[in-house]
């Protein structure tokens, strides 16, 4: 095995339909892939925009899509614009306190809120991008963050936790002011033809805990989550959660929601081999090479642990190789590559 950062050569046509079998908990007819998100330079290397293409509309979606289509992908992800929460956090930041940038204090500022309408996003995206779709290949569409981000997003992390005691009523407002234009947007974008599956992403926990108690988090979140999951499975599409942190103390919650898949896994939480053993035959578990492990390992033994989970997990299936989070810039691209490699090689 090589540790060179090579583009693959030869990675055979998409066929989303192995992803299908995937999150049916079933064992693929190849080694299938999936991921969150790849980064700038990977698309630049995997996708060179000409300049005409730059011109297009939605160029960048474009290039993710032929950069995911040249990788051996069998899905391209996507989020429809023009529907996102706003907030004052600064943008120009790698890491920014999740008190910062709140717009939302009191009943006054609730009402004041420019709240944005599902309606209004750009789902003429998903025709665009259908038109570059190869033949077997799938759109997998994501959320502007979900549930709980966008309310600590607007709100502010502490001042959340304080509004939980002195107003309860308004946090159940801001929740569900969020939780039902969330799951519009799901609805209107999992009805496109194009669209196989969408990822229902909202990060709930820190290292040893969820953010908010359990109680809290049934009381305020996954109901709402439970609509989004309702809202794609009525278009008949199936449902990946993205979700990072602790999630022990609510994994009963996260399989009652009824999701095919579940995404996010840290070696210092739950190593991916662990949580295929434990949770495989009640979700499809979905990537989970450890981001910290692609930045420190070598090549060889990023290859070889990759090697073992499709391994691991070839005879009962419900398993897609991929990162435990997504593909930062901070990952080597060797690295990246090293991962993918041993599945691409299996389909020879």
């Amino acid at each position: 095995m090589g540790t060179q950062c090579e583009v693959p050569e030869c990675v055979g046509e998409p066929d989303f339909d192995n992803l299908l079998a995937v999150l049916r908990r079933e064992a693929p007819q190849r080694p299938t892939l999936f991921e969150f998100f790849l980064n700038q330079r990977l698309h630049d290397k995997l996708a060179p925009v000409s300049e005409s293409e730059a011109q297009l509309p939605y160029a960048g979606n474009r290039q993710v899509l032929r950069g995911y289509r040249r990788a051996g992908y069998d899905h391209a992800n996507v989020l429809v614009p023009g529907f996102d929460f706003p907030s004052e956090r600064t943008k120009d930041t790698r890491t920014v306190s999740i008190n910062e940038g709140a717009l939302i204090h009191d009943r006054d500022s609730f009402a004041a809120y420019a709240w944005p309408d599902p309606e209004k996003a750009q789902y003429d995206i998903l025709d665009a991008l259908a038109e570059e779709l190869p033949a077997g290949m799938k759109l997998i569409v994501y959320g502007p963050c979900g549930v709980l981000e966008n309310a600590i997003e607007i709100v502010g992390f502490e001042p959340l936790c304080y509004l939980l005691v002195d107003d309860p009523e308004l946090v159940a407002e801001v929740f569900e002011q969020i939780g039902r234009r969330l799951a519009r947007y799901y609805e209107l974008a999992a009805a496109h033809p194009a669209v196989g599956a969408c990822i229902d992403n909202d990060d709930w926990g820190f290292k040893t805990h969820t953010m908010l108690s359990p109680s809290r988090m049934r009381q305020h979140v996954f109901p709402w989550h439970r609509q989004i999951v309702e809202a794609v499975h009525e278009a008949g599409k199936p449902v990946i959660l993205h979700s990072c942190g602790h999630f022990e103390r609510v994994i009963d919650d996260i399989i009652d929601l009824g999701i095919e898949g579940r995404h996010s896994y840290e070696d210092n939480i739950l190593p991916v081999e662990q949580a295929y053993e434990c949770y495989h035959d009640r979700f499809a578990v979905m990537g989970g090479i450890d981001v910290d492990f692609l930045c420190r390992a070598a090549p060889e033994e990023i290859y070889a642990r990759a090697q073992a989970l499709l391994q691991q997990t070839a005879a009962s299936g419900g398993y897609a190789l991929g990162s435990g989070n997504s593909i930062p810039d901070y990952v080597p691209d060797e690295s990246y590559f090293a991962m993918i490699r041993p599945a691409l090689e299996m389909r020879g």
